[in-house]
Parts: structure tokens; C-alpha cells; sequence
């Protein structure tokens, strides 16, 4: 196996010392002749030269590397995020590690110490179960995706999820549905969940009467969405509109629907959130709402680079604002 390059060989090849190439390819190069430069980087390039990065680390304290866990790589929502987290932060020099926790604890303590192991600069999180100690135990910086009600000495990044749940219920409520049912999905870091949350206040707030057989937990899969529609179509009087808390959700409700010779929308109106790409592939297209999810990528690695600079300001609690995106999922309610 051939020798790989040292920063000596590229010394030699350039005619400079080794303190030069080191300044050179670590970016401190303020002080080192134009002419100077070239010459080490055409000697870097003739010999496939890469620096060592960990040795770097050793004497700056920086790796240059920051940590994204998220918890269902499945899910179509977190790519979107993900592109938007190394977008915004691989121009400022860093690499984005990308790990899934898939919503189990351990899998998730296991990313943590890697992280601390491996001296990362930052990380962008959605936790699972991990505490605030337990991060601030990692000594850098953190930026959480999604509510930061539990995590408040941190940076948060998430979207308006209880407006967006009003908006999708006064849209049903417009088109004439009195009897609306929520396929909820299941909180794993807080007793109740945003959207039903905003599903009570909302009914409170209309004098809609509460009927909590219409509330459904369960998992975020479409088998799960599937399940749940189905035992609600099996009441004996069923709901004439569903609103479910993401898209994964709602695609399974419509599958159970259509299964059980439901039509959507005049037997049942479904609406979504998230509205990823299968939202609009879907017969009938779903009627969901649009998160940024590019943007909640984007700003919080903007939180995570200002943290990583020195920046000491209170932490930032941010929700972006959603926004409805009618199809063909929903109609008025039949006479």
C-alpha cells in the first residue's frame, strides 16, 4: 500500500518549511506570500495531500465537525431539514454528521457520547429523552429542533404547530364538519401534545362538543395512521372529517379509507401536516400544511454557528410560521 503524503513531503516539494504548509492549509495563511501560497497548494494538489484534521483538532480545540440527530431518517420531513442544517453551515468550514436516533433512548445516548468523544464543535438535536443536564454536560454548544418549552436555556427552532392545527380546524369547521376527529401521534417529551392541545382550545373556543373517542395516539407510521382510521369509520357514528398530525398519518388514514369503500372527500374529508413530497402524489392529493422545513435547517444552524463564535445573547425560542395548502382531500360536508 502506497505511503500517504505528510505535510513534510509538501515542504519539500513546495521548497518551504513545514510551519509554512501548516499555516497554509489550515487557513492562517495572512502573513504568507501570494507566490508563497500557490506553491504549496500546487504541491498539495501533485501529491494528494489531505490534512489531518484530528491532529488539527488537538491544537486549536476545533474539529470543524458538528452533530445533527434526528429521530426517524424515514420520515420525509428530515431531509428537507437536514439539507437546510448543511447549507447554511458547511460555507463557514464545517461538516455536518447526520445521525438517527429512530426514538430510542439509548441509540440516542450512544450519538451523545460520540459526540463528546469525538470533540464536535455543535449539535443540533431533536430529542427523544435526553435532559437538559445531560446536554449541558457535553460542553458545547446546542440548538433543539421543534419546542423548546423543556429545554429553555437552550437555542429552538420549530414551527407554529397549535396555529397551524387552528387554521386546519377552521377550514374543516368552514366547510360545514361539526364532528371532527385528530389521529394525534404520540408526545415523547411532553404530557400533552401541540396538536391536542389546540384540538381542545379549539373546540372550547367554537362550542363544539368534545368527543374524546375521536382522539387517537398512536405512532408516527402510516400502518398506525391506517389502524386508526379505521376504528374510527367503525363507529357507529363516525366522523365526517380527520385531521391528522402529520402527512405519514394522514396517507395511512386515506389508504384505511378508501379500503373500506370510503370516497375522500365526500365521505370523509383528511387533512395532514408537514406536506412532504407524497402529500401532493396522493389520489386525492392531500390537503395538508406546509412547514419550513428548509428554514427550521437553515436557522438553526444560523443559532448554532453564533453559539460556536462566542455569541452570549439569551437563547432564542423560535416558531416559524406554517402555512394551509388546500387540495383535494377535503370538501363540504354532504347534506
Amino acid at each position: 500500500m502506497a505511503r500517504r503524503p505528510t505535510i513534510i513531503d509538501v515542504a519539500k516539494v513546495a521548497g518551504v518549511s513545514k510551519a509554512t504548509v501548516a499555516r497554509v492549509v489550515s487557513g492562517y495563511d495572512g502573513l504568507v506570500r501570494e507566490e508563497t501560497r500557490e506553491r504549496v497548494w500546487k504541491a498539495v494538489d501533485e501529491l494528494g495531500y489531505e490534512r489531518n484534521a484530528v491532529a488539527g483538532s488537538l491544537r486549536t480545540d476545533q474539529t470543524f465537525m458538528v452533530a445533527l440527530c434526528i429521530p426517524d431518517i424515514t420520515n420525509p420531513f428530515w431531509p428537507e431539514v437536514a439539507r437546510g442544517v448543511q447549507d447554511t453551515i458547511e460555507p463557514s468550514g464545517y461538516t455536518t454528521v447526520t445521525v438517527n436516533s429512530d426514538w430510542d433512548a439509548e441509540r440516542e445516548t450512544k450519538y451523545l457520547r460520540m459526540v463528546q468523544r469525538n470533540r464536535f464543535d455543535g449539535l443540533i438535536i431533536n430529542p427523544t429523552s435526553v435532559d437538559s443536564e445531560t446536554l449541558h454536560r457535553l460542553g458545547v454548544p446546542v440548538v433543539v429542533l421543534g419546542s423548546g418549552d423543556n429545554y429553555p436555556e437552550f437555542d429552538s427552532v420549530g414551527s407554529d404547530t397549535e396555529e397551524a392545527t387552528q387554521q386546519a380546524l377552521a377550514h374543516l369547521l368552514a366547510l360545514g364538519h361539526r364532528r371532527i376527529a385528530l389521529i394525534a401521534g404520540r408526545s415523547r417529551r411532553r404530557r400533552e401534545f401541540a396538536r391536542t392541545t389546540s384540538y381542545r382550545r379549539f373546540h372550547a373556543q367554537h362550542a363544539l362538543p368534545l368527543d374524546e373517542s375521536l382522539v387517537i395516539e398512536c405512532e408516527f407510521s402510516d400502518q398506525d395512521g391506517y389502524a386508526a382510521m379505521y376504528r374510527l369509520l367503525d363507529m357507529p357514528q363516525p366522523p365526517t372529517a380527520v385531521f391528522a398530525a402529520n402527512d405519514i398519518l394522514a396517507i395511512g388514514a386515506l389508504k384505511a379509507a378508501q379500503a373500506m369503500q370510503r370516497h375522500v372527500p365526500d365521505d370523509v374529508s383528511i387533512i395532514g401536516m408537514d406536506d412532504i413530497y407524497a402529500a401532493v402524489m396522493t389520489s386525492p392529493a392531500l390537503t395538508t400544511i406546509t412547514k419550513p422545513k428548509y428554514d427550521i435547517g437553515a436557522t438553526a444552524a444560523q443559532l448554532l454557528l453564533a453559539r460556536m463564535n462566542g455569541g452570549t445573547a439569551a437563547p432564542s425560542h423560535l416558531k416559524l410560521p406554517c402555512q394551509f395548502m388546500t387540495r383535494a382531500s377535503t370538501a363540504m360536508i354532504r347534506a
